[in-house]
């Protein structure tokens, strides 16, 4: 039933984001929701000046975390690789098989695009996830002990390649 599918993704409201609340101890971390909500203007915003499949990305930047709702925010030493992708497949799955057909195998095609890093769209979001984690960060650098904010700040400026993110990461970066 769809009212199912909607009440699985609606739990990412209340799923905190693992990094922040683990390793900064911050009381009260965005939620994977809020997370999707912000990389979403981000993607919609920057693919529209970069004249790219604006549609495509905006619905990746959404769909990016859903299998999260069943499996929970991991973060990369928590567990291997092999065994989240063997989660997050099975995970979405199941979630997407409580939407009608033709929608489910679009959205599972995102879903793989994202996954396998297939496509221009999908490398973008990528780097978006990357970009909004540094804002994130900027953010709690201002309640929090800066160096514990550096090592996020670092994977964002080691992983985003796109020139025009690089920019927008400067300027996130020279905030204060």
């Amino acid at each position: 039933m769809i009212s199912d599918f909607f009440f699985q993704i609606a739990g990412l409201k209340n799923l905190p984001r693992t990094g922040w609340k683990v390793k900064l101890n911050v009381e009260n971390s965005e939620s994977v929701a809020e997370h999707s909500y912000m990389m979403s203007v981000m993607a919609m915003v920057l693919s529209d000046i970069k004249e790219l499949n604006t549609e495509k990305i905006l619905k990746m930047s959404i769909l990016h975390d859903w299998a999260e709702s069943k499996i929970g925010d991991f973060m990369p030493d928590e567990i291997s690789s092999e065994k989240k992708t063997e989660l997050e497949e099975y995970a979405m799955s199941e979630i997407l098989d409580d939407l009608p057909s033709k929608i489910k195998n679009d959205y599972y095609d995102i879903w793989n695009d994202y996954k396998d890093i297939s496509s221009k769209e999908a490398k973008f979001v990528h780097e978006l996830d990357r970009l909004e984690m540094a804002l994130q960060g900027k953010i709690y650098e201002k309640e929090d002990d800066p160096e514990k904010i550096k090592p996020f700040l670092t994977t964002a400026v080691e992983q985003i390649m796109d020139d025009d993110l690089k920019k927008i990461l400067i300027e996130i970066l020279q905030k204060t």
